[in-house]
């Protein structure tokens, strides 16, 4: 028989269930984003009032819709890329903040801009220091890299603790130095002389202080910009400009850190309708005090109604307040069969108890206490 020239294919080797990841991802835990959107969507028939991402409780300005809208009626060519680097919006911003153009980089919401800046400036092993507790994402985007996150831990978590974040900040001679001010979620809350402390006492360390409620507190470290080369200040419009949906936000920073944050930045990364909503919202400035003030006033109303219950509540300069329940992790639970979504902080170190309510306004707040007063009720009667 004739030595046939057909060859059998050996067997292909057993392809592994999924490929390799890079060496810093494989011990990192993925952020725990709890969204509520899914019982709020299965229970249509409950009134939501969704206070557990601290979102603006209302909808943006009259101005950001009416913008929007007015731009997608015109030939408003969605099927272009956006003005690159949104050097449209850092016009407004530039006049806005009283900062150079160059000192700015507008980002995919504030996230985006501390995902870049870890990019940028972190290496396998980098110290990162990070006033604990805080804003949890950002952990991940510096672990992502390779890094060692150092907390410290205030003696009480709702006081500021400068004495010890310079000690720290001597004995871990971080690359990055994270600090969010007001703090999420303890409200904590650091002046520009305190920040500028820590900015002498560490000269090469990039100090990033994360002003996601700024507008909350009117507390502002962008005015150390113009003396220290080492502070970036990330903010966002997702909170008090209730933009969240829109994922927009940005840095602050000296040239050469905005210059060096370009070199991986994806200048086409932010939406064109984000783009004109955010310009709208910056010419709504009476919209803007008018809805801060209304979350000042349903604050009050809160720690007042919370103290003759006689219950420990926590109001902060940020658009939520903290409030210890004995039985929290029930109190959540039950909170949200009547439809109101808060966030459990009581896992967290220093925080046992501590429920964070975002707040709204007034009206909202009214309804908001009413429910829980009938959460509270079960739990002291649970046969009712």
């Amino acid at each position: 028989m004739p030595h046939s020239r057909l060859r059998i294919a050996a067997e292909p080797a057993e392809r592994a269930d999924t490929l390799p990841v890079a060496a810093p991802i494989r011990q990192l835990e993925p952020y725990k984003a709890v969204s509520s959107l899914e019982h709020i969507h299965h229970n249509p028939d409950i009134e939501p009032h969704k206070l557990d991402w601290n979102e603006a409780t209302v909808p943006p300005s009259p101005k950001v819709i009416e913008a929007i809208t007015g731009f997608l009626g015109r030939a408003h060519h969605l099927n272009w890329y956006p003005v690159l680097n949104s050097t449209n919006l850092i016009e407004r911003l530039a006049r806005h903040h009283g900062v150079p153009g160059e000192r700015m980089l507008i980002t995919n919401g504030s996230d985006d801009a501390l995902n870049t800046l870890c990019t940028t400036y972190l290496d396998a092993g980098d110290r990162v220091l990070v006033a604990s507790p805080t804003y949890q994402h950002f952990l991940v985007f510096a672990q992502s890299r390779g890094a060692e996150i150092v907390h410290h831990y205030a003696p009480d978590p709702f006081e500021t603790d400068v004495d010890g974040l310079l000690a720290a900040l001597a004995r871990a001679a971080p690359r990055i130095f994270y600090l969010v001010n007001p703090n999420n979620p303890t409200g904590t809350l650091y002046t520009p002389a305190q920040i500028a402390r820590l900015l002498r006492a560490a000269p090469d360390t990039l100090v990033i202080v994360d002003e996601a409620y700024s507008e909350f507190a009117g507390v502002s470290a962008v005015g150390l910009l113009h003396e220290y080369s080492n502070l970036v200040v990330t903010r966002t419009f997702s909170k008090a400009y209730g933009m969240a949906g829109l994922r927009i936000g940005y840095a602050l920073a000296r040239e050469q850190v905005v210059a060096d944050l370009r070199r991986v930045f994806n200048p086409k990364s932010v939406n064109v309708l984000a783009q004109v909503g955010a310009m709208a919202a910056l010419d709504d400035q009476p919209w803007l005090r008018a809805y801060i003030a209304e979350v000042d006033a349903a604050k009050a109303l809160m720690a007042d109604w919370f103290a003759a219950r006689g219950i420990e509540c926590r109001p902060t300069p940020a658009n939520f307040v903290m409030v210890r329940f004995e039985q929290a992790p029930w109190v959540v639970k039950l909170l949200m069969e009547e439809g109101v979504y808060v966030r459990d902080r009581s896992h967290l170190p220093n925080l046992s108890g501590f429920v964070r309510y975002s707040v709204g306004t007034v009206e909202q707040m009214k309804e908001v206490l009413a429910r829980t007063g009938r959460v509270l009720d079960t739990l002291a009667d649970p046969v009712r």
